[in-house]
């Protein structure tokens, strides 16, 4: 038999999450989630409880989820503190579009832009050497180029990639 129960908390035992419910009664049940996803629901929530054919054994097979904002063919993952206020989300839309935790600013790719940045610190050195050439012809001595040279490797992020 299938019922909706009311969420209350959770144990791990043995790399297994326990959860205890609210269904005809205080009950405890596993829970069944896909493959890779790791996730706790806040208190209260309606899970969705069903008895398995091993006696004594229960599970706990999803949630009604009240925070539904994807169109067809997208999918976010998303977390909420206990007051089910959404706190970080990643949203892989039908557009080829990824938002990480909002849609405000564009990712830039490390490479391109410090190839950039090198090729316009190239170019203003070069006019430096012009602007030298010019002030030392009037004044010699007077003027010494200080090379500039622009260090964006601490924004580099080895762990996440993009197109």
């Amino acid at each position: 038999m299938i019922t909706f129960s009311k969420y209350f908390e959770s144990t791990i035992q043995q790399g297994k999450r326990i959860l205890k419910v609210l269904q005809f009664g205080a009950k405890t049940a596993n829970e069944s989630m896909p493959f890779g996803i790791d996730s706790q629901p806040i208190k209260g929530m309606t899970a969705i409880y069903a008895d398995t054919s091993n006696n004594s054994e229960s599970v706990i097979i999803g949630y009604i989820n009240t925070n539904q904002l994807s169109n067809a063919g997208e999918i976010r993952f998303y977390s909420v503190d206990e007051n089910n206020v959404l706190k970080s989300f990643l949203w892989l839309k039908n557009d080829g579009t990824l938002e990480l935790n909002g849609n405000t600013y564009t990712a830039v790719r490390f490479e391109p832009l410090q190839s950039g940045i090198n090729a316009k610190d190239n170019l203003i050195n070069i006019e430096l050497g012009k602007i030298a050439a010019v002030l030392n012809s009037l004044a010699p001595g007077s003027y010494t180029v200080t090379p500039i040279s622009t260090n964006i490797t601490n924004a580099k992020s080895e762990d996440v990639k993009i197109k």
